[in-house]
């Protein structure tokens, strides 16, 4: 079968395909366009031996050990993709669509496998996303805002199922944005991978005119938020969250504690905020997670946190709405009301703007 070269642009648009990312696994790791599985033609160790052969000794010796060391390889390469294939088209790409994804969708096509190659490779890509975020944000961006705890997560991802286009930031960049921020979740994406998934997110979005989010500081963990999505967050609804002590002390009981040795990582975590409170403070809250005393602990982290933050625990003229997540059916249920007044006058004003424009 012959192999057809397409554009970012027209990959974007193609369902049901299996894309296959032929660079070595250490490029994966650090980013890969998102749903992309690894089909690396060459190893870290191997890809580092051919480029040293290329600067070093020359270009044309470099592509005979290429061939040398993935000739081999071919045949299980060929089963992998079938496989993951299953009669589905496959798209091959490697850094900037050269001779790795060149030469082994010219095997696959040749063994009869449907194969698309994209120009430019993983480097159009990352274009494609670094371009999207270096212009005006499309979006209108409604926020939520609160004290620990009061479960703007929870409300986001209830609203993502009711069909409202919310967006988890904290679960993209797998951290929860404190000192605590990363416990029981490991390590988080590269900077690329996060945008990239951010990106797809919001292409999945782009019929709505907004997106809701909770509040977040430029920084997540080690991820930095693109500066449209950081401004745009600025100039939106921001609606205050609030819920009582006791709610809040559970809730985040039951989060951190789902996790294996989440104590260990919450004492580690605890010696960062040393400067901030004194080691006398720190090892009064030490001996509390040392006697599994749960609720004391976490009820004086709310007391730093809420100083720290300083929203209110009570309904406030200072934002767009305040809505009460004491009762989590109630509190849903007054925030998709609010979202859908909101929306409806900014589709109006959008369509009427539309008009004039015409006129």
């Amino acid at each position: 079968m012959m192999v057809q070269d397409i554009t970012i642009e027209e990959l974007l648009k193609i369902k049901d395909i299996v894309l296959l990312d032929v660079r070595s696994e250490g490029e994966y790791e650090e980013a890969t366009i998102p749903g992309a599985l690894n089909l690396p033609l060459f190893s870290n160790e191997e890809r580092a031996m051919i480029g040293t052969t290329y600067v070093q000794v020359s270009p044309a010796l470099a592509k005979e050990q290429g061939l040398a060391i993935a000739g081999p390889k071919l045949d299980g390469l060929y089963n992998q993709a079938r496989q993951w294939s299953k009669g589905r088209p496959v798209v091959l790409f490697c850094w900037r669509g050269g001779m790795r994804s060149k030469s082994l969708a010219t095997v696959l096509g040749l063994m009869g496998l449907p194969v698309y190659r994209l120009q430019g490779g993983y480097k159009a890509y990352r274009h494609l996303v670094h371009d999207y975020f270096s212009r005006e944000f499309p979006f209108k961006v409604v926020v939520l805002r609160g004290n620990t705890g009061v479960g703007k997560t929870e409300l986001l991802k209830r609203l993502r199922a009711d069909g409202y286009p919310a967006i988890d930031l904290e679960s993209l960049a797998n951290n929860r944005g404190s000192v605590f921020g990363s416990v029981g979740l490991g390590s988080g994406p590269s900077q690329k991978s996060f945008e990239a998934a951010l990106y797809e997110e919001l292409r999945m979005l782009a019929d709505f005119p907004y997106i809701i989010v909770e509040c977040e500081s430029k920084r997540i963990g080690r991820i930095n938020l693109p500066t449209n999505v950081y401004e745009a967050m600025k100039m939106g609804p921001q609606i205050l969250i609030y819920d009582s002590v006791q709610h809040r002390v559970e809730r985040l009981i039951k989060e951190y504690t789902q996790y294996p040795h989440a104590d260990l990582e919450i004492k580690s975590a605890l010696g960062r905020l040393t400067k901030n409170l004194g080691h006398k403070t720190i090892a009064q809250y030490s001996a509390l997670l040392e006697q599994g005393n749960l609720e004391e602990f976490t009820e004086g982290m709310l007391k730093y946190y809420d100083a720290l933050y300083a929203y209110p625990n009570q309904p406030s003229h200072d934002y767009d709405d305040s809505i009460s997540n004491e009762d989590p059916e109630k509190g849903i249920k007054e925030l998709e009301d609010y979202l859908d007044q909101w929306s409806g006058i900014l589709r109006r004003t959008t369509l009427f703007g539309i008009c004039d424009t015409a006129k």
